[in-house]
């Protein structure tokens, strides 16, 4: 298997888990958006949750980028450039989560541009969804141009 094929192999395989998490995680804020306030205080609420979701989402954010580091094609781009978003949101869980909260308290209080957000996340996930899970078009096997040596050539 060439290099490419490896690399098309592995963003297909990363679009296969981040597609459909956004997609569900997206859907899931928007149908209980009447929610979110009180999920984020409550969260916010104790120091340990911020630090336990930030070391638990470091990790995840650590293997997207250590696996994948591609930034040819639209699809591979997307897989490289979530995982140093989610390296971010990590980092800012785990060292200024203060600031984070803030922030999404913000964004609560702005429904209609973070449930905008959540809705072009979903759409992204649904574009990694595809690309993860469509079938794949078969590329033609490449054949040996050159005949066998135990073969005699005629006369």
């Amino acid at each position: 298997m060439d290099t490419s094929q490896q690399v098309h192999d592995r963003t297909r395989m990363f679009a296969r888990v981040l597609g459909p998490f956004m997609v569900i995680v997206d859907l899931a804020a928007v149908l209980r958006a009447s929610d979110v306030g009180t999920m984020l205080s409550d969260f916010s609420a104790d120091s340990a949750w911020p630090w336990m979701a930030g070391a638990f989402i470091l990790i995840a954010g650590l293997v997207v980028v250590a696996l994948h580091q591609y930034w040819h094609g639209a699809a591979a781009i997307v897989v490289s450039v979530l995982g140093w978003l989610i390296i971010l949101r990590a980092v800012l869980l785990l060292f200024f989560p203060e600031t984070l909260m803030s922030l999404a308290d913000g964004m609560i209080g702005a429904t209609g541009w973070w449930m905008s957000a959540c809705g072009v996340a979903a759409l992204i996930g649904v574009y990694l969804t595809y690309v993860g899970w469509a079938p794949q078009r078969h590329r033609p096997a490449t054949h040996a141009t050159h005949a066998s040596r135990d073969v005699t050539p005629a006369a």
